[in-house]
């Protein structure tokens, strides 16, 4: 099994802009992600909790929580409920909020880095998002 645990820097995107859309981000901010390069840094205690902070040169959010258990996430005008299980090589964070609102997340990892998945069950958009191991 490959290595979560780590820091991870953005290398390419797929479909980012059309998910986004799906999802209702205005114009500009949704510009503004797609131009991003987010580094992602995971992160586990000898407790069993799961830290995974995201940064850009725009925002940082960190997120804690135990696998299996729901906790919250917040995104401009939503609060979201999530649960992150780990199933293999793969994180799978699932996510629902108001309007219908049902996103998924699906880290995959090997040796050289990670593959992070969006899909928007609604749209059935789906974006996807390379990043290379740096530590």
């Amino acid at each position: 099994m490959s290595k979560i645990t780590g820091k991870y820097t953005h290398a390419e995107s797929e479909g980012l802009d059309e998910y986004f859309k799906a999802l209702g981000v205005p114009y500009i901010p949704r510009k503004m992600m797609c131009a991003s390069n987010p580094t992602i840094e995971i992160s586990k205690t000898d407790d069993d909790q799961w830290t995974i902070s995201t940064s850009t040169t725009f925002r940082t959010s960190t997120y804690t929580f135990k696998l299996g258990e729901p906790y919250e996430e917040t995104m401009p005008g939503n609060t979201l409920k999530c649960t992150t299980t780990i199933e293999e090589e793969k994180l799978i964070t699932i996510c629902e909020g108001r309007d219908d609102l049902h996103i998924t997340r699906v880290y995959v990892f090997s040796e050289e880095g990670m593959t992070l998945t969006y899909l928007d069950k609604k749209s059935q958009k789906e974006a996807i998002r390379h990043f290379k191991r740096s530590s």
